[in-house]
């Protein structure tokens, strides 16, 4: 794959993307179009619609605006101001990101990864600039800066770094930025590197564990709310594609319902408008819009709420007792295991479950709408600040406390300090050192084989060459494609050789024997060169016949 079409197939991934993105609201809203309203609206509303509904997904503020005559018609003071939507729908995010990670990874297979990765982030830089400058109005406005900046960088980010994934998968060269960053990271002190990667695989692998144990409990609230859910679909009553839409809405704020439920998990909850809140230490809601899936979360105190704060802190630790060995492995092998550095793994830790917790509740919160709906979400710092407590306090306990000693048993024979991951971390050393060696061998023999394959080719092309091309002075003439074989003699070139005597049969010597006695053999004498043959008995004959031999053999030598 040559770079025109390398870079023709990384515009094709971007605008895939950006498709598949666009495309979900689009024909929803259309069918809506075709169906529902009988085409009597112009359809480039719904159009508008669709790419606002997908800018939003990528946390893109958007201000709406009721013209005067509904303002007035409405009734409700205040209805002519500006509203204001900057809480993100969380969906189109990750759609977007793991339409990211495939195209990354695809791109990265082929032989010019840097300009396929390039240009496919330009393409969808031009992508998200055209549709937020198609869905401009006077009536609803969506950010145009961030319209190209936010969504670009949702996509850039897994793009590249799932590019890079698959080069260090494949053993491939990094590309100039890729290296700078790599020895600018080689400079740090070994100190500040084996911390940082330790802390970053705790605190990273808390955060997603406390993820996962939201999305559970979303999941179970959705389940026993089942009735509720129906009961609030038929009260919309949108009908079939009313309920889609709807549907399709509630799919795109299901993340911010998980960021939502690990907000609630860590402690400080989130509002369901201004002066409300939901929390496991009490619970306030206020009038709430009739959204289906709004029906799932609590509206009054749980008894046993409280045992929810218990998910961070059990995660953290063993996440943590999980990583233990690893971790003091890495401290020994840098010279730096100490109790002190323990805890500063375990503090670091708990800053970057802060501060990835702390991010997805600033994403996933925000105004939804007039009035109430203007503070909606979980507050970010506080989220973050109860996660980085959470999260950090455990995980140093776990890297200096060990269990089997605070038990009371026996530590004699087993390795608390890491030194059988030391073990596993050099064996698995030697069998990259091994496989290196294997491939580089393997490499070797294909090289040789490919010369050889090259050799033969030539041989048959020279054979297939036929007569040489001499020059003026009658010498062949080397080129670099015919070379010149040795010519096998043939039939006209052969010397001539004296025709062989014939000899009698034996039994034929007997009768001649008995009927005349002895018989005196003459040798003939041969005949001059040119004629080919000669004749014969007796000894002479038998010296003609060795000296043919003789002649033969040396031809055939």
């Amino acid at each position: 794959m040559n770079r025109p079409v390398t870079a023709v197939f990384a515009a094709l991934e971007a605008l895939l993307v950006v498709g598949i993105g666009v495309g979900l609201p689009v024909v929803v809203l259309s069918s809506l179009w075709a169906f529902q309203y009988g085409l009597q609206i112009d359809w480039i509303v719904f159009w508008r619609a669709a790419v606002d509904v997908w800018l939003v997904g990528h946390g893109v503020d958007l201000t709406l605006q009721l013209s005067p005559a509904t303002a007035a018609a409405s009734g409700v003071t205040g209805a002519d101001a500006p509203i204001s939507v900057t809480i993100a729908a969380l969906g189109f995010s990750v759609l977007t990101f793991l339409l990211a990670v495939r195209a990354g990874r695809a791109i990265a297979e082929t032989p010019h990864r840097v300009m396929g990765v390039l240009v496919s982030i330009g393409a969808f830089a031009l992508l998200s600039t055209g549709l937020a400058a198609s869905a401009r109005h006077e009536l609803a406005t969506p950010s145009f800066v961030q319209g190209i900046v936010l969504p670009t960088l949702v996509y850039a980010v897994p793009l590249v770094a799932m590019a890079e994934v698959t080069r260090r998968r494949r053993d491939a060269e990094p590309d100039p930025v890729t290296g700078w960053v790599a020895r600018t990271v080689g400079r740090l002190p070994g100190a500040v590197r084996v911390v940082t990667a330790a802390a970053l695989r705790i605190g990273v692998g808390s955060a997603a564990v406390l993820l996962a144990v939201s999305g559970l409990v979303v999941g179970l609230l959705l389940v026993t709310s089942y009735a509720e859910l129906i009961t609030l679909y038929e009260g919309a009553h949108g009908g079939f594609l009313g309920g889609l839409a709807l549907t399709l809405g509630q799919l795109a704020l299901l993340p911010d319902l998980v960021v939502w439920a690990a907000s609630w998990l860590v402690g400080p909850g989130f509002a369901l408008g201004t002066g409300s809140g939901v929390s496991p230490l009490g619970t306030t809601v206020g009038p709430l819009p009739a959204v289906p899936f709004l029906g799932a979360l609590p509206t009054a105190d749980l008894p046993f709420g409280f045992v929810g704060l218990l998910v961070p802190v059990v995660a953290s630790f063993v996440v943590a007792t999980l990583l233990r060995g690893r971790v003091h492995a890495a401290l020994r092998r840098a010279g730096i295991d100490d109790l002190l550095r323990r805890v500063v793994v375990g503090v670091a830790a708990g800053v970057v479950a802060g501060l990835a917790v702390g991010l997805l509740a600033w994403a996933a919160s925000g105004s939804a709408g007039p009035g109430r709906l203007v503070d909606v979400g979980p507050d970010p710092l506080l989220v973050g600040a109860f996660a980085a407590l959470e999260v950090g306090l455990p995980a140093a306990l776990a890297l200096t406390v060990s269990i089997r000693k605070f038990l009371g048993h026996d530590d004699e024979g087993h390795d608390d300090d890491g030194r059988e991951d030391d073990r596993r971390e050099d064996a698995r050393r030697e069998d990259a050192r091994r496989d290196d060696a294997r491939r580089e061998h393997t490499r070797r023999e294909d090289d040789l084989r490919a010369a050889g394959a090259g050799r033969d080719r030539d041989r048959d092309e020279a054979h297939a060459v036929g007569p040489e091309i001499t020059d003026d002075h009658g010498d062949a003439e080397a080129t670099p494609s015919r070379r010149r074989l040795p010519r096998l003699p043939t039939r006209a070139s052969l010397p001539s050789l004296p025709s062989l005597p014939s000899i009698p049969s034996r039994r034929r010597r007997e009768h001649d024997d008995d009927a005349t006695g002895p018989i005196d053999v003459v040798a003939t004498p041969p005949e001059p060169a040119g004629t080919g043959t000669a004749t014969g008995s007796g000894r002479g004959a038998r010296d003609d016949d060795g000296d043919v031999t003789e002649q033969i053999d040396g031809l055939t030598r």
